[in-house]
């Protein structure tokens, strides 16, 4: 009898195991392998050629692949145009006049179903695309985990909820993630990813006139070109010395007290993120496999799979 019990509570837990993991195992590094084995090559082509056109766009698609994946899952909602029935995520407030990219995804979908129709997702080409544009800026690679496929719906209103402004606090950027099943060293790797790119006016005019915990030249230098009213859309650099180069200089500068935003200088203000931004500035090879692994474990936020979505044909609207 007791053996007989044993059994049946060991057959419970590996039901109960593999639920829980059947969303990951779902999605694979060789998913496109006999379905499009060009994929990958198609993807990386697509991306190159576009950050060798404006180098700014490979920091652009991997902003969209974290805003796609906070929202409902890595499910390119974030591609899908507004129309008169049916309101997306791109004028949420942190898409509105801010994401970009767009194009670049139009382009690599089309070439991709020239080769492979209705095979390859959306959602999947964001994912790709990230983790290509790191690359071509010279940062780290990891293997994609591919298999997503396309939602039918988007949130604007959980996308003005889901996503962090730039204007969060460490404990409402540590909630943010939390919601998502990411830890505080995938927070503070993430961030990283603003080692490129750049933010508008709008974005750090609080940062630069109101926060104590900033460089004060740093400060003045901005304030030259980001008035307080006005120029909103004037650009600078997240990361000042090298903004198209990938490496740790991100935490390096929020250790003087020159990160651009107000959440970035908050990983680094006296709390429990600290010691992370210390480690990551002293040695880039750990902040690579930090942020490779947190690249991974956003990408599979609660894909859609199987028989769920769809592949859709083009990224903007459902089939």
């Amino acid at each position: 009898m007791a053996a007989t019990s044993y059994y049946f509570l060991l057959l419970i837990l590996t039901f109960v195991t593999a639920t829980l993991d059947q969303a990951n195992s779902q999605l694979s590094t060789n998913y496109y392998k006999s379905t499009c084995p060009k994929a990958l090559s198609i993807v990386r082509a697509g991306i190159i050629a576009a950050i060798k056109n404006e180098t700014r766009v490979g920091a652009s698609l991997l902003r969209l692949h974290f805003h796609d994946c906070f929202v409902n899952g890595c499910d390119g909602s974030v591609l899908l145009d507004d129309t008169a029935n049916f309101i997306g995520e791109k004028t949420a407030v942190p898409n509105n006049n801010s994401a970009r990219g767009f194009n670049v995804v139009d382009q690599i979908k089309a070439n991709l179903e020239k080769a492979c129709p209705r095979v390859v997702s959306c959602a999947d080409i964001l994912a790709i695309a990230a983790r290509d544009s790191v690359v071509v800026f010279g940062g780290p690679s990891w293997k994609v985990r591919l298999g997503r496929r396309d939602s039918t719906t988007a949130s604007r209103a959980a996308a003005n909820t889901s996503i962090p402004p730039p204007t969060s606090n460490l404990s409402a950027l540590i909630s943010s993630f939390s919601a998502q099943g990411l830890s505080l060293k995938n927070l503070v790797a993430l961030a990283g990813g603003h080692t490129v790119g750049k933010a508008r006016c709008t974005s750090f005019r609080g940062h630069i006139y109101n926060d104590s915990n900033i460089d004060t030249s740093f400060a003045r230098s901005l304030q030259q070109r980001c008035p307080r009213r006005g120029n909103d859309n004037v650009l600078a650099n997240l990361d000042r010395q090298t903004p198209t180069c990938f490496d740790n200089l991100y935490y390096k500068n929020l250790l003087n007290k020159k990160g651009l935003l107000h959440s970035d200088q908050e990983l680094f203000n006296g709390n429990s993120a600290d010691f992370l931004v210390k480690r990551y500035a002293a040695s880039i090879s750990v902040f690579f496999k930090d942020f490779a692994r947190g690249m991974i474990k956003m990408g599979n936020i609660k894909p859609l799979t199987g028989s769920a979505g769809q592949i859709r044909i083009n990224c903007r609207k459902i089939n």
